[in-house]
């Protein structure tokens, strides 16, 4: 057995080097205003939420069924953007500034300081399809209630929902090799 790492004396690293390390872990904290931002920003989803249901539930006596449909998937598609901004805010907290103390609180969500980088993609991508898919439906809903859409658009928002499935398969590919080559 060659210990000839075990036998050498462990050199301690100049000042400066020293120095310029703890400065780059401590420059992670300049991310905290970015997630900060980014509760803002949910807040002002909220409040478009709140505003786009008071709308809509004001009119909800004369709807159709297709426009209650489309009521729903407009707000459906709220929720999933709240939804992408809090994964986005906590993990990428966690998995870049530092861990959320909550104690033994129970609502603690399960995936909250599990979600590595890579997981963080995978759910960023779900949600971008997610939308992706209700805005296109939302379009196909409006079609069947009569009202004209471009072909030009239409053809738009499927290739781009399109685009989105296939940059997720291949991001979820790519994850997959990645994986394998680790063992």
């Amino acid at each position: 057995m060659d210990d000839t790492n075990a036998a050498r004396p462990h050199k301690p690293k100049p000042a400066a080097e020293r120095i310029l390390e703890l400065w780059l872990f401590r420059s992670r904290w300049l991310m905290a205003p970015f997630y900060v931002g980014l509760v803002v920003a949910l807040a002002a989803l909220l409040y478009v939420f709140a505003m786009e249901a008071w709308h809509e539930f004001s009119h909800l006596g004369g709807m159709s069924p297709e426009q209650a449909i489309l009521m729903v998937l407009s707000l459906i598609d709220l929720s999933l953007a709240g939804n992408l901004l809090l994964i986005v805010i906590f993990s990428g907290y966690e998995n870049f500034v530092s861990k959320i103390d909550t104690g033994d609180d129970e609502d603690r969500p399960e995936w909250m300081g599990s979600v590595d980088f890579s997981g963080l993609k995978m759910k960023l991508i779900a949600s971008i399809v997610a939308i992706s898919a209700i805005a296109l439906l939302r379009a196909f809903m409006r079609l069947t209630e009569g009202e004209a859409i471009a072909d030009r658009t239409l053809a738009w928002l499927v290739g781009l929902h399109l685009t989105f499935v296939v940059s997720g398969v291949l991001m979820a590919l790519m994850d997959w090799l990645g994986g394998r080559s680790k063992h």
